[in-house]
C-alpha cells in the first residue's frame, strides 16, 4: 500500500507540473472540451432550432429564452447550441481530410523530386487563388450540402500542408542517418514511413490545428454570404446571417452566435500555440 501511495505522489506532481508548463493546452483543451460536451448534448439541452413561434418574435434574453429570439421566434439559444455542432463537424473534417491527404502528397514531393516539379506547381496554382473564392465557386457548381461545404474548405488547405510537410522532408532526407539508410539499400516505403514520417508528426498536429479553426471561420463567413450549409441547418454563419438586418433593434440575434465563433477559434488556436511550445525543443528547453 505504501508503494502504491509512494508511485502515486510523483505522477501527481508530474501532471501538476506539466499542467503548470502548458497552461494554453489546459485552457484550451477545457473549452474545446466544453462544446464538446454542449454538440453532444444539444437535444437535452436545447429544443428545437427550427420551430417557428411568432407570437415570441425578437423577445430579449430572459429565464425562458435565455439568448432570446429571432425574427421568426425561434429560439436563439437552441439555433447557437445546434450550431456548434455544425462548426465542430466542418473544422475536424476539414483538419482530418488536409492533413491527410496534405502528408500524403508532401511525403512524395518532397522524397521524389521529378514528382515534385509537377505537383507543387498545381498546389502553388491553388493557393493564389484565395481560399474563400475557390470554395464560393465550388459550392455555386454543385448544390449547398455540410458535405459539399467541407470539400470545398479542404481542397483549399491541402496546398498548405503540402507545402510544410514537404520542406520538413527535404530538411531530413538530407541528414546522415537516412542516407545511410539509402545507401544500406532499404526500400522507399521504408525510409518514408519509419524514418521521414515521424519527423512530420510535430509540425503536422500544430498546423492541423490552425486548418481547423481557419476551416471554421471560412465556414461561418461562406453561411454569413449564403453559399455555405443550407439554411434549414442551424450554424453560427446562419444565424448572424439572417439577424443582421435585425441587428439595431435586437443585437443578440448576432452577438451570441458571434461570441461562440470566437471562443471556438480562440480555444482551437491556444491548443496550437501550446502544442506548438510544447514540441519544439528549443522553447522546450528554455521552459
Amino acid at each position: 500500500m505504501a508503494a502504491v501511495i509512494t508511485a502515486a505522489v510523483p505522477a501527481a506532481s508530474s501532471s501538476l507540473d506539466w499542467i503548470r508548463r502548458n497552461p494554453t493546452i489546459v485552457i484550451g483543451s477545457t473549452i474545446l472540451g466544453l462544446f464538446v460536451a454542449i454538440a453532444l448534448i444539444a437535444p437535452w439541452i436545447a429544443g428545437d432550432p427550427l420551430s417557428f413561434d411568432p407570437l415570441n418574435r425578437l423577445k430579449r434574453p430572459s429565464k425562458e429564452f435565455w439568448f432570446g429570439t429571432d425574427q421568426f421566434g425561434r429560439d436563439v439559444f437552441s439555433r447557437v447550441v445546434y450550431g456548434t455542432r455544425i462548426s465542430l463537424i466542418v473544422g475536424v473534417s476539414v483538419a482530418v481530410i488536409a492533413t491527410v491527404t496534405g502528408l500524403l502528397v508532401g511525403v512524395l514531393c518532397g522524397y521524389y523530386r521529378r514528382l515534385d516539379d509537377i505537383v507543387m506547381r498545381v498546389m502553388d496554382g491553388l493557393m493564389a487563388i484565395p481560399a474563400i473564392l475557390l470554395a464560393i465557386a465550388l459550392i455555386t457548381l454543385m448544390k449547398a450540402s455540410l458535405l459539399i461545404v467541407v470539400i470545398a474548405i479542404s481542397i483549399p488547405e491541402i496546398p498548405r500542408v503540402v507545402r510544410l510537410v514537404r520542406s520538413v522532408v527535404l530538411s531530413v532526407r538530407g541528414l546522415p542517418y537516412i542516407e545511410a539508410a539509402v545507401a544500406s539499400g532499404a526500400r522507399s516505403r521504408i525510409i518514408m514511413t519509419r524514418h521521414i514520417l515521424p519527423s512530420t508528426v510535430a509540425p503536422l498536429v500544430v498546423q492541423s490545428t490552425y486548418v481547423c479553426a481557419s476551416a471554421i471561420l471560412i465556414e461561418a463567413g461562406l453561411s454569413f454570404l449564403g453559399a455555405g450549409t443550407p439554411p434549414e441547418i442551424p450554424s453560427w454563419g446562419n444565424v448572424i446571417s439572417l439577424g443582421r438586418a435585425f441587428f439595431q433593434i435586437s443585437p443578440w440575434i448576432i452577438f451570441f452566435p458571434g461570441l461562440m465563433l470566437a471562443i471556438a477559434v480562440l480555444a482551437i488556436n491556444l491548443v496550437g500555440d501550446g502544442l506548438r511550445d510544447s514540441l519544439d525543443p528549443r522553447i522546450a528547453r528554455r521552459m
